[in-house]
């Protein structure tokens, strides 16, 4: 089921689009299904559960931290992750760029931008972003390379429009302002249920999970 799954899914994406396989509490067997179906990036929300998964499956996939990463976990997170896509503070930032640092790696990033405003959640307030670009932009070992945002969630796929298209405008904004250090190149909109209106207004970088391995036990 899985390997259909991804083919479907790649086949009806258009071209230039980057598919994240979202593996929260997926087994490395379902991830190495949907590798052998020629998925390449999976997002993984906690740091212990990457672990795991990269001892089996190692680099044979590229990894996304997709879920809100804690500063004291920015170490063990650069070891593994080939992007970390919930950046959404200027400490985060600067744990990230430290342990980054010591390894000699300079790790992409994407600024996670809470466009529902909504409290519990994590991300940086849209009207905050462009200071927090600007801010990050002079460490020398991460380097923001677009933005994230998820949307409060609703059975309606109408309903995350409109903060798709706030992000974007967001996502313009900056890419207008050239800033050295800082290419905008993803915008990581859209999972399962949301990810064709994602589409529509702009997105390039799509997180699914439940349209691939199926429900979450």
């Amino acid at each position: 089921m899985i390997k259909e799954n991804v083919r479907k899914i790649l086949s009806e994406l258009p071209e230039g689009i980057q598919l994240v396989g979202a593996a929260k509490t997926r087994t490395p067997e379902e991830i190495q299904e949907a590798i052998d179906a020629g998925l390449s990036i999976f997002g993984e929300n906690y740091v212990q559960e990457a672990e795991r998964a990269f001892q089996v499956i190692g680099q044979k996939a590229k990894w996304h931290m997709i879920g809100h990463l804690q500063s004291n976990k920015a170490k063990k997170a650069v070891r593994i992750f080939d992007m970390i896509e919930t950046v959404d503070s200027i400490k985060l930032a600067k744990a990230i760029d430290k342990a980054c640092r010591k390894i000699e790696k300079v790790m992409p990033g994407l600024i996670e931008i809470n466009s529902g405003e909504e409290p519990q959640k994590a991300g940086v307030m849209p009207e905050d972003a462009v200071s927090l670009v600007k801010e990050i932009s002079e460490l020398g070992n991460i380097r923001i390379m677009g933005l994230m945002t998820m949307g409060p969630f609703s059975g309606d796929p109408e309903d995350a429009r409109p903060y798709f298209i706030k992000t974007r405008e967001i996502f313009e904004d900056i890419r207008k302002m050239d800033l050295a250090g800082v290419e905008m190149k993803y915008l990581s909109m859209g999972m399962s249920n949301s990810y064709r209106v994602a589409l529509e207004e702009g997105a390039n970088m799509v997180r699914i999970g439940t349209k691939i391995f199926g429900e979450r036990q």
